[in-house]
């Protein structure tokens, strides 16, 4: 398997990146990773790294997150981000990842790989941690405006992710809502509401962002728009609570002795809620496999989004899709 990585995209690339580029070929013994970027940083980034089965494709310019989208993909041609998904349009890579501008990455997937024909707006797609295990978010900020029909499309997309990647039977399905009841909601949420009901997809009804991470359901659909303010506040949220707990345990001698009692506990919950261990999100919709992984990604979160990505390659996510709309058209 051939993965293309943007080893310049993130706050802490390329170093960061390429360490986690190195951990993911620890992994995968049939991983080959083509790192895209400045050639003298990354070879300063690789210096006492093993360098089997990395290849180094120098890209003289890189789009930085400030720049607008579709202005740097349109001048920024020989860019790490660019030339990287020209290798997944080439057939040299099966897969692209980038730490880097979000919307460079949605932009340059849609105009250099093209969606998946029947998807009328590829979605981003995150994975979120539940009580009792992950369930996507889709879409979390590729579309803030949508129509009833994309975001049938984003639950079918979800639902061919779960069952592929995570190896999910019949992913239960449903809409993020305002309310539980079908009559709640605006005029967009109710008519999804009815047509969801109508798929053929396992449809649980809607959930309230509140219930959203209590595990009933495995894929979460919703606009881009109210995604995004979902994604940030549950991000915020576990931010708040993690300082929260460390400044009051920290407060007197013996809370820190009961803290050092806990910590066993404490790393666990920790570690569920560490968005490091879910990688990043896939773009689903477009031809081929893209992950956009963290923008703060370290080395450990960057392996894991090479992880996901493998997994995505290995379930041929894109052909699920276009069967699955087959189908749709079909039945």
């Amino acid at each position: 398997m051939r993965i293309a990585v943007d080893a310049m995209g993130g706050d802490f690339a390329p170093k960061e990146i390429v360490q986690g580029s190195v951990l993911a070929l620890e992994r995968y013994p049939e991983l080959t990773i083509t790192l895209v970027g400045l050639q003298d940083a990354i070879e300063q980034a690789l210096e006492g790294a093993s360098r089997e089965r990395l290849t180094l494709l120098h890209a003289p310019s890189v789009i930085a997150t400030g720049e607008p989208p579709l202005e740097a993909i349109r001048k920024k041609k020989d860019s790490s981000l660019i030339m990287g998904l020209d290798l997944v349009k080439q057939g040299v890579a099966d897969a692209f990842i980038s730490a880097g501008s979000t919307g460079a990455v949605m932009s340059g997937a849609l105009f250099h790989l093209g969606r998946i024909k029947g998807i009328a707006r590829p979605a981003l797609a995150p994975m979120l941690p539940t009580k009792t295990g992950r369930a996507l978010l889709i879409d979390c900020g590729a579309n803030a405006d949508c129509k009833s029909s994309y975001l049938v499309q984003f639950a079918m997309m979800g639902s061919a992710y779960m069952k592929e990647v995570c190896g999910l039977e019949n992913p239960r399905v449903a809409l993020v809502n305002i309310g539980a009841e079908e009559e709640k909601g605006n005029l967009l949420t109710r008519e999804v509401h009815q047509l969801l009901r109508a798929s053929s997809l396992n449809f649980v009804g809607n959930i309230e962002p509140r219930e959203a991470l209590f595990g009933g359901a495995d894929v979460l659909v919703t606009d881009g728009f109210a995604g995004n303010m979902v994604l940030k506040s549950l991000e915020g949220a576990a931010m708040f609570l993690m300082d929260m707990m460390k400044e009051e345990f920290m407060a007197s001698l013996p809370r820190k002795l009961g803290a050092a009692l806990l910590m066993p506990a404490l790393r666990k919950v920790k570690a569920r809620m560490d968005y490091t261990e879910y990688g990043g999100a896939v773009l689903l919709g477009v031809e081929g496999c893209v992950i956009k992984a963290h923008g703060v990604s370290k080395a450990k979160s960057f392996a894991n989004a090479v992880t996901q990505a493998v997994q995505c390659v290995q379930g041929d996510v894109a052909g699920k899709i276009r069967s699955a709309l087959a189908e749709e058209a079909g039945g």
